[in-house]
């Protein structure tokens, strides 16, 4: 991370907004990646009114932003917010949205503990009550484990390195994006922020792992990290997650597969029944999501269930090791799993994280 300048060019959020993006979703013009730049340098260095700063992230979301503007607020995030601390490993970086889960399990906590017991090291990274929904992320469930989560960024890759599973807390290392909160909760609808900060990548991994609401947004999370200057990820898988969390659906998941190199992305289906998983989406839901994930957590990879969680949370670990390449196949990738939860394997990676 490099200080901001706060030396800035010709377009404050002003201008732009009168200029450029704020006439409307059908006559509003795109941004050049020199002013998605500059806004984005504004914005973190604290200098739009609060006034000028809602109506320039509602035109944004109004018109729909570019791959070439995502890019550009994702280098200036990088250069002048994230601090990254690269472990040893080379991790799957889990970019969930940070918003969270509100009414089914989350399962990546789960999912990466499993992961790492079969040799696939995982980075995961969260805030803490995230606008606009402020429902469950990876802190909250870690937190309910005993895991130590407030950590400073080159703690958290001593832990991927020590464990093979990593947290890494968002006021640590993406202060000038976590100095955005109040006014991100003053909005009440989601903003181009919470996109950018699923790509943070602050262990630096060289593979990321993410989720959609859409193709069509898959398809524009590619070409973002294809334009990024400062992102050098080599593949990406993205899935249509549970509530667009890095969760696996019961049923049928729509994926989009990346290589760097590759022009096109491949996207095919996963189909839970296609591994013997029958189960729905309601099969997956809890009453209250931080306390029964942990729980369920805790249980699966102790060995103690043998039901919907235990599957989804096998399949999902699954999808990390496929995700590096570390397994041939999903199927593959499914029998390690249940393996390393069999053997206690997963378990002690929990014991190891508690112990950090």
């Amino acid at each position: 991370m490099t200080t901001p300048s706060h030396t800035f060019g010709d377009w404050p959020l002003k201008r732009l907004l009168t200029a450029v993006v704020g006439s409307g979703p059908k006559s509003a013009d795109d941004m050049t990646r020199a002013q998605a730049r500059e806004a984005l340098q504004r914005i973190l260095a604290g200098e739009p009114d609060e006034t000028t700063l809602g109506a320039f992230w509602l035109a944004n979301r109004w018109k729909r932003n570019t791959p070439v503007e995502l890019a550009g607020y994702t280098d200036v995030m990088r250069e002048e917010s994230v601090v990254t601390a690269q472990p040893e490993a080379d991790p799957v970086d889990c970019g969930a949205n940070y918003d969270g889960k509100h009414s089914s399990a989350l399962l990546g906590v789960g999912a990466g503990l499993v992961a790492a017991a079969a040799g696939t090291p995982v980075v995961v990274h969260s805030g803490d009550r995230v606008p606009t929904q402020k429902e469950t992320a990876y802190k909250h469930v870690l937190d309910e484990l005993g895991v130590r989560t407030e950590l400073e960024p080159t703690e958290s890759a001593d832990m991927v390195d020590e464990t093979g599973f990593g947290f890494y807390y968002q006021p640590a290392f993406n202060p000038g994006i976590h100095s955005l909160y109040d006014r991100r909760d003053e909005m009440g609808v989601r903003t181009f922020v919470n996109t950018i900060e699923t790509v943070a990548n602050p262990a630096d991994a060289d593979v990321h792992l993410g989720s959609f609401y859409h193709l069509a947004f898959a398809k524009k999370l590619v070409s973002l990290l294809q334009e990024s200057a400062e992102l050098e990820v080599s593949r990406a898988i993205f899935f249509q997650g549970m509530e667009g969390y890095d969760d696996i659906r019961p049923g049928y998941t729509k994926v989009a597969e990346w290589n760097r190199g590759d022009d096109e992305l491949e996207d095919y289906e996963i189909e839970t029944a296609e591994y013997g998983m029958e189960m729905e989406a309601e099969d997956l839901e809890v009453d209250d999501v931080t306390a029964d994930s942990a729980t369920i957590t805790e249980a699966v990879l102790a060995g103690e269930r043998d039901d919907h969680f235990a599957d989804a949370i096998a399949l999902n670990g699954a999808v990390r090791m496929y995700a590096r390449d570390d397994v041939d196949s999903l199927a593959d990738g499914l029998e390690r799993a249940r393996d390393v939860i069999a053997d206690g394997s997963a378990v002690a990676v929990l014991e190891d994280l508690r112990a950090f």
